[in-house]
């Protein structure tokens, strides 16, 4: 079990909700959803019942033929899981509940009835395919869960003090001493490589093995394109499949754009729009739309046939693109500092990653200028205090290099707030940039 931020919002919508409504996490799969609910009721009240759907218990499951009878509901239900239930001090948890969505619609019923507080998890996948013949409750909160970001990690090997630091550092705008910049760049670089899944870092703590990490997130690939395939099952031609299998290798293009051409030869983009959001949905991976006008509201000005498609957590995208190669010496050599094995794929989707968990919805700008006969592009716009604030991601060693920002700047200067460029230097504000090192980008 890993110290997780969202258990703190758990909490405080507990104090608010006072069981008025059910709680959903939302999540992609293995992102430690499932545990962290279990751990928090087993925390926060006087007695739990969890029901896994995907271990189905056919005697728990028919209690659910008897919604219009609550009180013998309960009572089966404590007799049959050895519970005793205590109003107002007892959690029921639906975990998978996509497995069974009776019970999803179960959730209006039993908030009204108010006695205890109800709790579900699920994969998006499966719950957006099981909701046509049920009716989505209004009790029902959602709450979105992402895989573990740096400071997760850090707390996950022991370490409460390095992100405080970095903290106050970003915070007042200074540098931090070239030897602890040094040190956490290179705790940065083995968060990159192992990422953010619960699976994979434990593997890592437990086993001291990067391969045992590499395994885990081996596991977790195949199950995303398992996953993916559940989306193709409405007769989309696998392409979901197709764009998972595919998102390395556009990626790798310097532009990063989704190409249909990558694909599939001769397709084009309007073919994917409904894969492309049914994996958005699933959180498997981060879709970042095209801005087509820098202001407050980035939402009003977006355009949905321009998107770039990011993997949802970076350690998985290293294991993707490296499937059946010596994951061992490539993970040697990116530790020892080399970045140059496609590092403005990998760096440019951390950002994306940290950017999402910190709770931002991802766009990028493509305009024009008079000093380029070319359109111009800035890798993220991102709201803060009210403003549109461009960042970009510059992984290599000429990170003060950036026309394209020079000439957002210079376009829309009227409009902007501050402007950022994350890079793998120190903190350093030239001419109107502030330069972060990527272990600050979450946060902006």
């Amino acid at each position: 079990m890993f110290r997780r931020k969202i258990y703190d919002r758990i909490l405080e919508w507990k104090r608010r909700s006072n069981g008025r409504y059910a709680l959903m996490i939302e999540g992609a799969r293995r992102i430690g959803k499932s545990t962290i609910i279990e751990e928090f009721v087993k925390n926060e009240y006087g007695s739990y019942v969890l029901i896994r759907f995907d271990r189905p218990n056919t005697r728990i499951l028919k209690l659910f033929e008897m919604m219009d009878d609550l009180d013998r509901f309960f009572l089966l239900l404590q007799q049959r899981t050895g519970v005793r239930l205590e109003e107002r001090n007892s959690a029921i948890v639906f975990d998978e509940v996509q497995l069974f969505p009776v019970a999803r619609q179960a959730i209006k019923a039993l908030v009204e009835d108010g006695r205890y507080d109800y709790y579900e998890t699920g994969s998006l996948i499966s719950i957006k395919k099981n909701v046509s013949k049920i009716l989505i409750p209004s009790e029902e909160h959602t709450m979105e869960m992402y895989p573990m970001d740096f400071e997760e990690f850090l707390w996950a090997r022991g370490d409460e003090i390095t992100m405080p630091i970095i903290r106050e550092s970003f915070d007042k705008r200074v540098p931090l001493e070239p030897d602890l910049h040094d040190s956490i760049m290179d705790l940065y670089r083995e968060y990159m490589l192992v990422g953010g899944m619960p699976q994979a870092v434990s593997a890592l703590l437990e086993k001291n093995s990067f391969a045992a990490a590499e395994d885990a997130k081996a596991e977790i690939v195949s199950l995303y394109l398992k996953d993916a395939a559940k989306i193709d099952g409405d007769g989309s031609g696998r392409k979901a499949t197709s764009i998972m299998r595919s998102l390395s290798a556009n990626l790798e293009r310097h532009e990063k754009r989704f190409s249909p051409s990558v694909v599939r030869k001769d397709s084009r983009v309007r073919d994917y729009i409904r894969s492309v959001n049914e994996l958005e949905d699933s959180k498997m991976v981060n879709v970042c739309y095209r801005n087509t006008d820098p202001s407050a509201d980035l939402m009003a000005h977006y355009d949905e046939d321009s998107f770039k498609i990011y993997y949802n957590d970076t350690g998985l995208l290293f294991t993707a693109s490296f499937e059946g190669n010596d994951s061992d010496e490539i993970y040697e050599r990116i530790l020892d500092g080399d970045l140059n094995i496609n590092k403005g794929m990998y760096f440019e989707n951390m950002i994306s990653q940290e950017l999402k968990c910190s709770g931002h919805m991802l766009f990028f700008s493509k305009f024009s200028h008079p000093d380029s006969d070319r359109e111009q592009e800035i890798d993220f716009i991102i709201t803060r205090d009210g403003k549109p604030c461009p960042v970009e991601s510059k992984s290599g060693r000429r990170s003060r290099e950036h026309k394209s920002l020079d000439r957002f700047m210079d376009k829309y200067s009227d409009r902007l707030g501050e402007c950022f460029v994350v890079h793998r230097g120190n903190l350093s504000l030239e001419n109107g940039i502030t330069y972060i090192p990527i272990y600050m980008a979450s946060l902006l």
